[in-house]
C-alpha cells in the first residue's frame, strides 16, 4: 500500500514539473537563437551592400590616376594648356604641303619644322644662303661676256636672263628643301622630340625658356610620356613590361607635384589647371 502511494505521487509530481517546465524546452531556444542569428545576418549584408554601394560611388566620382580626370569629363583635358601645346599626327599632316610658285615667285614654307629647325636656322637656309647662291651663280654665268662695242663685263640683258634662271632654280630647290624639313616627314621619334621641346619652352619661366629643372617642366614632361602609354596600352593589353613603366611614371608624376605643393601651393594650383589634372588623382593612395 505504501508503495503505490509513493509511485502515485512520484508520477504527480514529475507530470507537473513538466508541465511548468514546458515553455523553457530546447526547440523554443533554438527558435529564438535562429532568429537573432537571422537578423544579425541581415544587418551584417545590409551594411555589406550599403558600404560596396559607397565604395562604388567614391570609384565613380574619383579621377582616374592616370589621365587625371572623371570618365567622361575629356574637355578639361582638351581646354588644358599642355594638350593645346602638343602636336598630333593629324594636326601635322592638316597642315598645307610646303611648294614654291613660280608664276608668283613665292615659297610656301612648312607650318611645322623637323626638329634641330629654329628661328635661326629658317633665315640661314631660306633667305641668307639662297642669296648667296643666286649671287654667285649670276656672276659666273655672266663672267668674261663682251659687249657688241667689244667692251668687256657684264652685259645688261645677260645679267636680266641670268639673274631670272638662277632665281628660278633657287626657288626651287628651296620649295624642294622646305618639303625635305617639313615635320610631316618625321618619324614618331621626331614628333615626340618636337613635342618635347614645345613643352619645355611652354612651361618655363620667360626669361629661361629651357629650364628643364623646373618642376612644372618635369610634371608636364611625365604627364606627356604617361599619356603616350596609356594610349599604346589601351592597344596593346597584354604588354606587361609598359604596364610597370605606366606605373612608375604616375608615381614619380605625384612626387614631383608632392614636391611643388611643399613648395609653393599656389604653383601647385595652377599647374594641375594647365595639366588638366584633379587634385584627387594625384594625391593619396594611388592604384594603376
Amino acid at each position: 500500500m505504501l508503495g503505490t502511494h509513493l509511485a502515485q505521487c512520484s508520477r504527480s509530481l514529475a507530470s507537473s514539473s513538466s508541465a511548468r517546465a514546458a515553455p523553457l524546452h530546447t526547440s523554443a531556444v533554438l527558435q529564438a537563437v535562429s532568429a537573432r542569428v537571422r537578423r544579425s545576418q541581415q544587418t551584417l549584408k545590409a551594411n555589406i551592400q550599403r558600404r560596396e554601394e559607397i565604395e562604388r560611388q567614391a570609384l565613380e566620382n574619383r579621377p582616374h590616376v592616370v589621365l587625371g580626370h572623371k570618365a567622361g569629363d575629356q574637355a578639361k583635358w582638351q581646354h588644358s594648356n599642355l594638350a593645346q601645346v602638343l602636336l598630333t599626327e593629324q594636326d601635322i599632316l592638316a597642315t598645307p604641303i610646303p611648294d614654291a610658285d613660280p608664276q608668283s615667285h613665292t615659297l610656301q614654307l612648312p607650318t611645322y619644322f623637323n626638329y634641330g629647325v629654329g628661328e635661326a636656322e629658317k633665315e640661314t637656309l631660306f633667305n641668307v644662303l639662297p642669296a648667296l647662291t643666286a649671287e654667285s651663280q649670276v656672276r659666273l654665268r655672266t663672267a668674261g661676256s663682251i659687249h657688241i662695242d667689244g667692251s668687256t663685263g657684264p652685259d645688261p640683258e645677260a645679267l636680266a636672263n641670268a639673274e631670272g634662271a638662277v632665281a628660278a632654280e633657287e626657288l626651287f630647290k628651296t620649295g624642294m628643301f622646305a618639303k625635305v624639313v617639313d615635320l610631316r616627314n618625321a618619324n614618331a621619334r621626331g614628333i615626340a622630340y618636337e613635342n618635347r621641346r614645345r613643352i619645355i619652352e611652354a612651361f618655363s619661366e620667360p626669361g629661361n625658356p629651357t629650364d628643364t629643372g623646373r618642376p612644372e617642366v618635369q610634371a608636364a614632361l611625365a604627364t606627356y610620356k604617361i599619356r603616350n602609354l596609356w594610349e599604346h596600352l589601351s592597344r596593346s593589353k597584354k604588354d606587361i613590361a609598359n604596364r610597370r613603366s605606366l606605373r612608375k611614371l604616375v608615381h614619380q608624376r605625384a612626387k614631383i607635384l608632392r614636391y611643388l605643393k611643399r613648395v609653393d601651393e599656389d604653383r601647385y594650383d595652377r599647374v594641375l589647371e594647365r595639366l588638366g589634372l584633379e587634385r584627387s588623382a594625384v594625391e593619396g593612395e594611388l592604384v594603376v
